[in-house]
């Protein structure tokens, strides 16, 4: 038990330096998680704790990481999904765009959607993405200059420049859709790419696909932590009936 706190304890800090280092920042997204869940694995390594309270803990660790495990397979599961069918209407999910530039994950889900669009002409794409705290414009209107200037026509694309967060990109994208019987393929990157249908789905879209687009290797695994907590939110809420 002592040894197994001791490594995943060392494992979270040096994950969170190498993070730092690739980001040259020491707070990105969710990456606070990894020195703090370092912390609470060595101080309990190196807790004296009674025999009760080690079985105790032994059994609550085998429970949490059932749980963990059976939530990161539904992730990984849709994590390769490539749609090969034409539909009328891809939506494209924002991130974050610094100033008036976009990120690396914002570039990756454009140029999945790229390839789509140039395969499928007669597609059309909805940019979705409000604008957020560090941003100049707004996600959609950055979206719409990258694809333009990869030479997807302005008729083409869609503005939906008001949400703020996942559930809002598949709920006021449906609205534009209207018709949510209507084949439609969400674009976004792959660890995120269950949430998005799920929530996509629980909107009212009958016929939604996936279209996975690559994330940063370095990342992944700091993605896939955070996808987690999303994708139970999501299942406590719906069976909360909310």
């Amino acid at each position: 038990m002592k040894l197994y706190f001791f490594l995943t304890g060392c494992f979270c800090l040096i994950y969170y330096l190498i993070l730092c280092l690739y980001s040259r920042k020491w707070n990105s997204t969710f990456t606070v998680f990894w020195p703090l869940l370092g912390a609470v694995h060595l101080i309990l390594g190196f807790l004296p704790l009674a025999g009760e309270i080690r079985r105790g803990l032994a059994v609550l660790l085998i429970l949490i990481w059932a749980v963990f495990l059976f939530v990161e397979a539904q992730i990984i599961r849709v994590m390769f999904k490539n749609l090969q069918d034409s539909v009328p209407y891809i939506i494209v999910l924002g991130a974050q765009v610094r100033g008036r530039r976009i990120t690396d994950s914002l570039k990756r889900r454009l140029d999945a959607a790229l390839i789509y669009l140039e395969q499928n002409p007669e597609t059309k794409v909805i940019v979705s993405g409000g604008q957020g705290k560090g941003e100049d414009i707004s996600e959609a209107e950055a979206m719409a200059g990258y694809l333009q200037l990869h030479g997807i026509r302005e008729e083409r694309i869609i503005h939906e420049d008001t949400s703020t967060s996942t559930w809002e990109n598949m709920k006021n994208s449906s609205r534009i859709i209207g018709d949510l019987d209507l084949g439609t393929a969400v674009v976004t990157n792959n660890f995120h790419l269950y949430r998005a249908l799920q929530l996509g789905k629980k909107v009212g879209f009958q016929n939604l696909y996936g279209i996975a687009a690559s994330s940063s290797p370095v990342f992944q695994i700091n993605y896939l932590v955070r996808e987690f907590f999303g994708v139970v939110k999501i299942w406590l809420l719906k069976a909360a009936g909310r």
